[in-house]
């Protein structure tokens, strides 16, 4: 084990896909010395998890703002990378969501007037136009039904490997295998955050961003300050059906009809993924190995999938997974400093939103760790809220769109 006394400006914990934004921010806003650790791989963690869809549509108006800064790096990743191999793997298919009369309609209307007044291009559709566009679903129950036509998914691992290959190109030390056992706090606890204590020794540094995900749970340990985040696990499923297949050229479907508010989309081929937009399984401790699925799971979620596109009644099932969110009890990320550990900048508890919003999170973290204006105000995200009640709570009900 290494025991020699490297410094740097800014170290940040965690390869995910927001720790790499965050990384490359870093180096784009002219930081020197950045490092980067992770305890596994870049882009191993809950990075490679994620379903990769990417829309806009927020019931909080904050995070409609920072999806749409995000949906413009997206859209044109290689030239704002500086690379022109890189690649988001962005499928732009659009995105519909759709729900009947009843406690989610009111929600969706307003969540898409918001998006409208932000200049974000969605469209009211009739039920035939809807059917056009994904004419294996039904919609004879939609009371309302929103398009986002500029939307649709792309690959998280991609994404975060391009934003670390810039990072490093632009002299960010990124260093796997690495697990921070630490923070290091100057006069104890309370003290100002210095550097890390890891399995491969000590570095210091003048700022420390911590981007753990569901390892965030650290930070209290570190500091002693509650840290309100919880590892919930997640099925997804890959359903085939060879007689309607779910093309890239269909759009993402929101379902807020169905009692899992289902959200689905094209996975190659036959291929339909589809998983729930409810609360998910809360783990004892941070994990992310695959967990079970029961057969009586998947019988449930098919027979919703049936209900919304009649053909998937016989389909089967060609694979499944599980991935982790980092959930807070708003459902929503806490971004930012922390005021009683001066120099610690943090980002976690993206709910599963994190993908869709890290290149705009990335750059703000980034911001915020050099003392730079940030491009939106930090504020509605601060740890703080959880004290004085201001949160974040979606209108659609925990688990949802947010």
């Amino acid at each position: 084990m290494s025991t020699s006394l490297d410094s740097y400006d800014v170290i940040v914990i965690g390869a995910g896909v927001i720790g790499c934004s965050v990384a490359y921010h870093l180096a784009h806003f002219g930081a020197q010395r950045v490092l980067v650790l992770d305890r596994t791989q870049i882009g191993a963690g809950t990075t490679s998890q994620s379903s990769g869809i990417l829309r806009t549509h927020y019931s909080v108006a904050e995070n409609v703002e920072l999806a749409k800064r995000s949906w413009s790096v997206f859209n044109d990743f290689a030239s704002y990378l500086g690379d022109e191999e890189a690649s988001a793997g962005l499928v732009k298919c659009g995105y519909l969501i759709a729900a009947p009369d009843g406690p989610k309609l009111g929600p969706l209307r307003d969540a898409l007037h918001g998006q409208q007044a932000k200049g974000i291009e969605v469209q009211m559709l009739g039920r035939h136009e809807a059917h056009s566009l994904l004419p294996i679903a039904r919609f004879d129950d939609a009371a309302l039904i929103g398009y986002e036509p500029e939307a649709g998914f792309a690959d998280a691992y991609l994404v975060a490997t391009s934003f670390a290959r810039a990072a490093r190109r632009m002299g960010v030390k990124i260093m796997e295998g690495v697990e921070v056992q630490r923070l290091l706090l100057e006069g104890g606890e309370g003290g100002r955050a210095v550097g890390v204590e890891t399995s491969k020794g000590r570095f210091m540094a003048g700022t420390v961003i911590s981007t753990q995900n569901i390892w965030a749970t650290d930070i209290a340990c570190w500091t002693g300050i509650p840290t309100p985040v919880a590892a919930e696990r997640h099925a997804v499923l890959a359903l085939e059906c060879p007689g309607s297949p779910y093309t890239f050229q269909m759009p993402v479907y929101k379902d807020l009809g169905s009692p899992g508010m289902l959200y689905c989309r094209s996975y190659g081929g036959n291929q339909m993924l589809v998983s729930e937009g409810t609360v998910g399984e809360t783990l004892a401790a941070p994990d992310n190995e695959q967990g079970d699925i029961s057969m009586d799971y998947v019988v449930e979620v098919g027979a919703q999938v049936a209900e919304r596109f009649p053909a998937y009644e016989t389909a089967g099932l060609a694979s499944s997974w599980t991935g982790v969110y980092d959930v807070t009890p708003d459902w929503n990320p806490v971004l930012g400093r922390l005021p009683d550990v001066p120099g610690l900048v943090v980002g976690y508890g993206f709910s599963g939103h994190g993908f869709k919003l890290s290149p705009g999170v990335g750059r703000l973290l980034a911001q915020e760790a050099l003392g730079l204006k940030t491009d939106v105000s930090l504020a509605p995200y601060a740890h703080e809220r959880f004290r004085t009640g201001s949160l974040l709570t979606g209108k659609y009900g925990l688990g949802a769109v947010s």
